[in-house]
């Protein structure tokens, strides 16, 4: 579906976007034509993509709900959100803590412009517009303040964005960041995709779609994710595991033998408690 003639001005429709991309992936209907092409691309170059997409979106909800159920956080930031739609943080979170706050940021202008519409009658939610590579800028933003309370715990929510910064931007520095800003008690939930396990191939082939793309992706390694969670106290990602990073389709799963899926070893978890 082709949405030029409503995206914002600012919005290059000669260039995918990686949140639009993942909407299609997912099955929504919030991309344009671009977008499309490159998410064929993709799942022609990997078909096992669908099923890694699916898998995050299920570590997303399950994360969530585990914090706002178990771990009793009852706010949140989930950066790099995309559409809130198909069961989201929030709907995952207030699902069992009505009271739930949460707040979702996205750099993308076409994201934002739909999803603050999505978002009208969704009690305690807020949508800005942000980039994780300006952290300073998300925690200070007046809707961010506005509905959070920074002396409560909270959960970051970092699905699937922090791999599409590069080395230069210094992911761990601006997870680091986040993390410093929430008390004790706070939560980090993040899903990075990995190299440990994919094939280099694919890999090469995926950045070369991505390279004409608003975002490009950086795959890498089990102990580089690892470092996201340095000083942390990595949850067990479900009964019996030892607390370490996990695949996305295991984290909370009920038969994590049956949840070992080829897409779910795109990418890596954790979810950490701050001490």
């Amino acid at each position: 579906m082709d949405r030029s003639a409503a995206i914002p001005s600012s919005v290059d429709p000669t260039k995918p976007s990686a949140g639009r991309i993942y909407d299609h992936l997912l099955g929504g209907t919030e991309y344009l034509e671009v977008d499309r092409r490159a998410a064929e691309a993709i799942r022609k170059t990997a078909p096992e993509v669908e099923d890694a997409v699916w898998a995050n979106r299920g570590f997303l909800q399950r994360s969530a709900r585990w914090l706002a159920e178990t771990a009793g956080i009852r706010q949140f930031i989930d950066i790099g959100a995309g559409l809130p739609t198909r069961n989201n943080t929030h709907d995952a979170a207030q699902a069992v803590a009505p009271d739930a706050r949460v707040v979702y940021v996205d750099n993308d202008p076409t994201i934002y412009e739909h999803a603050r519409t999505l978002l009208d009658d969704a009690d305690n939610t807020a949508f800005v517009q942000g980039d994780l590579r300006d952290p300073d800028g998300i925690l200070n933003h007046p809707e961010v303040r506005n509905l959070l309370d920074f002396t409560q715990p909270i959960g970051l929510m970092l699905v699937a964005v922090a791999h599409f910064l590069s080395d230069e931007d210094d992911p761990w520095a601006v997870v680091r960041r986040l993390v410093e800003a929430v008390p004790s008690g706070s939560y980090l939930a993040l899903s990075h995709a990995t190299s440990s396990r994919t094939n280099p191939t694919v890999i090469e082939r995926i950045q070369q779609i991505y390279a004409n793309a608003t975002e490009q992706t950086y795959f890498r390694p089990e102990e580089d994710i690892a470092r996201f969670f340095e000083g942390l106290e990595i949850v067990p990602p479900y009964p019996d595991a030892p607390p370490a990073l996990t695949y996305v389709g295991l984290w909370g799963a009920e038969d994590p033998e049956q949840a070992d899926t080829e897409g779910s070893r795109w990418i890596m978890c954790a979810v950490a408690r701050k001490p």
